[in-house]
């Protein structure tokens, strides 16, 4: 069960408020994007990675959600969000993209909370549909 939360712990790797842009500026952000989380307190496992496809400003979960649902989107700003849910345990984070890397924070609900560190993997051409 633990495990399966912090799956959605993807999600506690990113995650928008509503109020922010939705659409990122043209291109800069596409790619695949591999996601690392790191539990600093709570009952969920130390680390999970995952991959993250960005296309427009629309995130997509690549690997490593078993499962999980993954909606967000990245501003022109460079600010990230994801909502991701698994089962009935749902997470959230906020953070920042750069051009080659990323970093923020992430909880879901009151089970497990951490950092997140991301990093561009590809050439910029997002691959998920």
């Amino acid at each position: 069960m633990i495990k399966l939360v912090a799956a959605a712990g993807l999600a506690a790797g990113l995650s928008l408020p509503a109020c922010l842009p939705a659409v990122a500026a043209q291109g800069a952000t596409n790619g695949i994007w591999s996601v690392e989380l790191v539990t600093e307190s709570g009952l969920c496992s130390a680390r999970y990675s995952y991959a993250l496809a960005i296309r427009q400003g629309q995130v997509q979960l690549v690997s490593g959600g078993a499962g999980a649902r993954v909606s967000g989107h990245v501003g022109a700003d460079g600010r990230v969000g994801l909502s991701v849910t698994n089962g009935t345990a749902s997470g959230t984070g906020t953070g920042r993209l750069q051009s080659s890397n990323g970093s923020g924070t992430w909880q879901v609900a009151s089970l497990c909370s951490g950092r997140w560190t991301a990093r561009r993997s590809d050439d910029r051409t997002a691959q998920a549909d």
